[in-house]
């Protein structure tokens, strides 16, 4: 099962209703993925030079021991047990830090647009936990999920980041993921969890990082990712779907001059403004569909 949801504001005017009309979206999900949700969100980036962090924390986290530790321009929000770091160092140099001193975090993405939420829970539960209504933006990219070969954690909930920016969610499943680890870790690429969408995640980040675009990297997946799947990715300026040969996980989407909106099932959609006269269509089998944010 699982669901997926993707929206994209077109019209800059309306950015500032970008939770507000994904929150609907996402929750029209619950009964494809009852066991935990994430929400990738695409805002204005930190200036050049920073970039921010996504951290989940377990429950009772004492927030100061991490506060005590930043350093000349860094910089911590929290909401519930999610911080948002803003830090002039290295990401990777960070992550290493916060892996040592705090293994009990977890670093959910990084980058300079991108801010990632994702815990255990029903969407509903979690989309009012953290705010989701009143998230602003370009882009974003949620799923919900019925867990089938791995544990429910927010390790193991979707979406799966690697590098900077880039975010996955996948309904289906892939049955060599354990081969794809093999190849990567090697090459020191580490895992946070089990589930076999990581390893598509991190599969496709590798290929973009040694020189494929993203639609190149696509396509060399359709002979190395063994499975059924429906992808939708997002990164720091556009969304992209892409579904199997096969075809066989659902995906809908809808077009107007003011949005473009993503989503496993119709009822996720239908709330939208302007949705009785946008451009339905399914995306079709191995052919990838991508939308950019206008500057």
């Amino acid at each position: 099962m699982c669901g997926i949801v993707g929206l994209m504001i077109r019209n800059p005017a309306l950015r500032g209703r970008l939770g507000e009309w994904a929150q609907p979206m996402l929750v029209g999900m619950t009964e494809r993925g009852p066991d935990s949700a994430g929400i990738a969100v695409f805002t204005e980036p930190v200036a050049d030079g920073l970039r921010k962090l996504s951290i989940n924390a377990p429950a009772g986290f004492d927030w100061s021991a991490l506060r005590a530790t930043l350093g000349d321009g860094e910089s911590l929000e929290v909401r519930a047990n999610h911080g948002t770091l803003v830090t002039p160092r290295d990401p990777v140099a960070v992550r290493a830090a916060l892996k040592a001193a705090f293994p009990q975090l977890l670093v959910l993405s990084a980058g300079r647009a991108i801010d990632l939420y994702k815990d255990v829970g029903t969407p509903l539960r979690i989309a009012e936990k953290y705010g989701l209504s009143g998230f602003a933006g370009t882009h974003l990219v949620a799923h919900t999920r019925m867990a089938t070969e791995s544990a429910v954690t927010p390790e193991n909930a979707h979406p799966y980041t690697a590098g900077e920016d880039w975010c996955l969610v996948h309904n289906g499943s892939l049955s060599n993921p354990y081969s794809l680890r093999r190849k990567l870790e090697p090459l020191g690429i580490a895992f946070d969890g089990d589930c076999d969408t990581e390893a598509a995640c991190r599969w496709l980040e590798w290929r973009m990082r040694e020189g494929d675009s993203l639609e190149t990297a696509l396509a060399k997946g359709f002979d190395e990712l063994d499975g059924f799947y429906t992808f939708l990715m997002g990164t720091h300026d556009a969304l992209a779907i892409v579904r199997d040969g096969f075809a066989c996980k659902p995906a809908l989407v809808a077009e107007t001059e003011d949005w473009v909106a993503i989503a496993s099932e119709y009822r996720s959609l239908a709330h939208l403004p302007g949705v009785s006269k946008a451009r339905l269509y399914e995306p079709q089998p191995e052919r990838i569909y991508a939308w950019r944010a206008q500057a």
